[in-house]
């Protein structure tokens, strides 16, 4: 059984897209600064992070990053 705490045990890279679920991912990687818009899992509407610095690690379960409003690039899921 697979903890949210234990790390990830693999990852993909995302495309963000305003139809394409991605998962739940159990978080992200953002290689490149901006913004970055998600659906998070248990959510209907999008929220948009502001400002996310490069390198950055987000640990929210993510099943969508939307195309509109981000501008973040690297986006990596981490399941």
């Amino acid at each position: 059984m697979s903890l949210m705490s234990d790390p990830a045990r693999s990852v993909a890279a995302v495309t963000p897209s305003d139809s394409t679920d991605i998962g739940p991912a159990r978080g992200l990687y953002v290689g490149g600064a901006g913004d970055v818009a998600i659906i998070a899992k248990g959510n209907t509407a999008a929220e948009t992070l502001t400002a996310v610095p490069a390198g950055a690690i987000l640990p929210i379960r993510v099943t969508k990053v939307m195309s509109t409003n981000t501008t973040a690039t690297a986006i990596v899921a981490l399941y």
